[in-house]
C-alpha cells in the first residue's frame, strides 16, 4: 500500500537525520572540534589586540617623552627671554639720549676750535662739564613726573565718580521725596536734566528698591534680552516663563536682574550702529522700562513693563 511506502520512506529520512547528528558528537568534526576552533580563533585575536595596544601604549610614551622635552626647551628660552629683558630694563638708563651727546659735544670744544696759546682754567674746565650733569637731572625729573601723572590721573576719575555717586543720590533724593517738603535745588539736581548718567543711575537705583516686575514681551523679544543681559553677573533667570498667546511671554524680573537689563541695554543702545536692530530693541526697551520706574512711589505696587503697543498696560490675558 502506498502509506507503507511513504511510512517506510520517512523512516529512512529520520535515521539519516539520526546519523547526521551522530556526527555532532564526533570529536574531530562535531561541537567540541568546533568549540576548540573558537577558542583558538579568540586566543589569536587577543594576541593581536594585545600586541596593538602595547605598540600604541610605546607610542604614547614616545610621544609624552617629546613633550616633555619641548616644555623643558621652552622653559629654558622662557628664562633666557627674561634675563634678555633684565639685561635691556638693567642697560636703558645707560643709554643717552642723541640731544644729550650733542649737547655734550657742543660743550667740549675741540683743540682745532680753540685759539693758539689760550689758557685754561679749572674753573672754567669744570664749567664746560656740568651741562651733561644738568641735562642727565632734567631727564630725571621728566621720568619722575611720568611716574607722578598715572597716579593724578586716577585720584582725579575717583574725584569724578565720587562727585557722579552724589549727584546720583541727590536726583534720587529728590525724586523720591514727599511733595510737601519739596528739597532745595542743587547743583546736582540741576544737572538731571543735562547729563544722562545721572538719570541712568536713578533707574538703577529705583530698580534696586524693587522687588519684582512683571514683564510681558513677544518671545522673540524676550530671548534677544535674555541673551543680551545672561552674562551679567547680577542677571538671574527667571523660574518660570509663561506662555500667554500670540507669540507673548509673560514673566516676572526681580529688581537685580531689571539692574542687570538696564545696564546691558544702556550699553547696546550707545554701543550699536544707529538704524539697526540692536539700537532699535535696545532704545526701545530702556524707555519702556524707565518709564514704568519713573511711576514708583515707594506704595508697594508691583509695576508691569509691557513690550507691546498692541495691548493695553493694565490688560489682562
Amino acid at each position: 500500500m502506498k502509506w507503507k511506502d511513504a511510512f517506510a520512506d520517512a523512516m529512512k529520512e529520520l535515521e539519516a537525520i539520526r546519523s547526521q547528528l551522530g556526527r555532532l558528537d564526533d570529536p574531530t568534526v562535531g561541537l567540541t572540534a568546533l568549540h576548540g576552533e573558537l577558542n583558538q580563533s579568540r586566543l589569536k585575536i587577543l594576541e593581536v589586540i594585545q600586541g596593538g595596544v602595547m605598540g600604541l601604549c610605546e607610542e604614547n610614551r614616545e610621544v609624552r617623552r617629546r613633550q616633555d622635552r619641548m616644555i623643558s626647551d621652552l622653559n629654558e628660552t622662557r628664562g633666557e627671554l627674561r634675563q634678555l629683558l633684565h639685561l635691556v630694563d638693567a642697560l636703558g638708563p645707560l643709554e643717552r639720549p642723541p640731544e644729550a651727546s650733542r649737547e655734550s659735544n657742543d660743550s667740549h670744544p675741540t683743540d682745532a676750535g680753540t685759539a693758539p696759546g689760550a689758557q685754561t682754567d679749572d674753573s672754567e674746565a669744570t664749567t664746560t662739564v656740568r651741562p651733561p650733569a644738568s641735562t642727565d637731572t632734567d631727564t630725571q625729573g621728566e621720568t619722575v613726573e611720568d611716574s607722578v601723572r598715572p597716579k593724578q590721573e586716577s585720584e582725579h576719575n575717583q574725584d569724578q565718580d565720587q562727585d557722579l555717586k552724589r549727584a546720583i543720590e541727590a536726583a534720587y533724593q529728590g525724586a523720591g521725596a514727599p511733595a510737601a517738603e519739596p528739597s532745595a535745588p542743587t547743583p546736582q539736581s540741576a544737572a538731571v536734566g543735562q547729563d544722562p548718567r545721572i538719570a541712568h543711575g536713578v533707574l538703577l537705583l529705583k530698580a534696586a528698591g524693587l522687588a519684582s516686575a512683571d514683564l510681558t514681551a513677544h518671545r522673540d523679544t524676550w530671548e534677544w534680552l535674555t541673551a543680551l543681559a545672561v552674562n551679567h553677573s547680577h542677571f538671574r533667570t527667571p523660574p518660570s516663563v509663561d506662555d500667554v498667546k500670540d507669540g507673548r511671554v509673560q514673566t516676572v524680573l526681580s529688581g537685580r536682574s531689571l539692574i542687570a537689563l538696564l545696564i546691558e541695554l544702556w550699553k547696546a543702545r550707545s554701543s550699536a550702529t544707529p538704524l539697526d536692530g540692536d539700537w532699535a530693541l535696545a532704545t526701545t526697551c530702556y524707555n519702556r522700562i524707565a518709564a514704568e520706574l519713573a511711576g514708583v512711589d515707594g506704595q508697594g505696587d508691583t509695576i508691569r513693563i509691557v513690550l507691546d503697543d498692541g495691548l493695553l498696560p493694565g490688560t489682562d490675558d
